[in-house]
């Protein structure tokens, strides 16, 4: 009787490796990147720590520790000095994101290098594309997005991200970078998850919103409309934006389009975990888990997250 509970213990634990064994959906650091925020002063975030503004300097320490710690792919955010109009400082070539990848493309050779190519940071009134009255001009921007894309490429990205959603986008940065991997927001949602991240951006419009050229909550069909707009542009890899409030949509690109597909953990998916954790409610780090779990779930090959350097001691 004495070896009964020894014997029931060796059992659980053997049940464990055959559950690991037979797991569908694994989760991996290859399959998270790191967002990064880029500016000319540091800005600490306490309560998210990853949404912390850090300089050129403060951006290659982090380089380093996400390295150290086995996160191999980051994307970059730019918060330049000075904002005007048309957003010029997205496409200068002494512009925030091209001193970041100038001081981190030689320096770090094994790091996947990714820029979010969008005008929200840099213009005066927030939104993704040149204003002309009171209305996003669509195709003005088309030259703008690109000429930003060509600049992060010239100093040093490996793959560029637009995530504006101004029509044609794709299509515009391709003709200037045929060889150029393009991550494409093809699916990007006007959400009300996007808070802190536009906080720790400086890019909240200051007037109106952005429904007119990012997609309503309520359609799936609209997705996969944009989706293969994207890939006949040209995109390399599809992205839903946000992930876990659209895991259907995940769910219905992945089944349509056989291209690479990443989906976007965003800020306020992410605050809701640390705010319910913070309270008591949950487990932080296995509700973190499940979470980037139920992404990949759904479909998406690769998941931009906030919880890439947090969680990469579990995986």
């Amino acid at each position: 009787m004495a070896s009964f509970p020894v014997t029931r213990l060796r059992r659980l634990r053997r049940t464990g490796m055959l559950r690991d064994l037979v797991r569908e959906t694994t989760l991996s650091l290859e399959d998270l990147v790191q967002p990064l925020f880029v500016a000319p002063d540091e800005l600490r975030n306490d309560r998210l720590p990853p949404l912390t503004r850090r300089t050129v300097e403060g951006t290659v320490r982090e380089c380093e520790e996400l390295l150290r710690a086995g996160v191999k792919a980051v994307m970059l955010f730019g918060i330049p000095e000075e904002k005007d109009d048309d957003g010029s400082g997205a496409w200068i070539a002494d512009g925030i994101v091209q001193q970041a990848l100038r001081a981190l493309r030689p320096r770090f050779p094994e790091l996947l290098l990714l820029t979010d190519v969008c005008l929200c940071e840099y213009t005066t009134h927030g939104h993704c594309g040149v204003v002309r009255g009171d209305d996003v001009d669509n195709d003005a921007s088309l030259e703008l997005i690109a000429r930003t894309a060509v600049s992060h490429i010239e100093a040093g990205a490996d793959a560029v991200c637009p995530s504006d959603m101004m029509d044609g986008r794709v299509g515009a940065i391709r003709a200037e970078l045929p060889d150029t991997p393009i991550i494409a927001y093809s699916a990007k949602y006007a959400s009300a998850f996007y808070g802190p991240f536009r906080e720790a951006a400086g890019s909240a419009p200051s007037f109106g919103d952005r429904r007119g050229y990012q997609m309503d909550p309520g359609n799936v069909r609209e997705a996969l409309r944009e989706c293969a707009l994207d890939v006949e542009e040209g995109a390399d890899m599809l992205m839903v934006k946000p992930a876990l409030p659209y895991l259907d949509v995940l769910r219905a690109v992945r089944d349509r389009f056989d291209l690479p597909l990443a989906a976007f953990n965003v800020s306020g998916e992410y605050a809701l975990v640390k705010a319910a954790a913070a309270a008591g409610d949950i487990d932080e780090r296995a509700g973190a888990l499940e979470t980037l779990t139920s992404i990949r779930r759904a479909g998406a090959d690769v998941v931009i997250t906030y919880w890439a350097k947090e969680l990469a001691p579990y995986l």
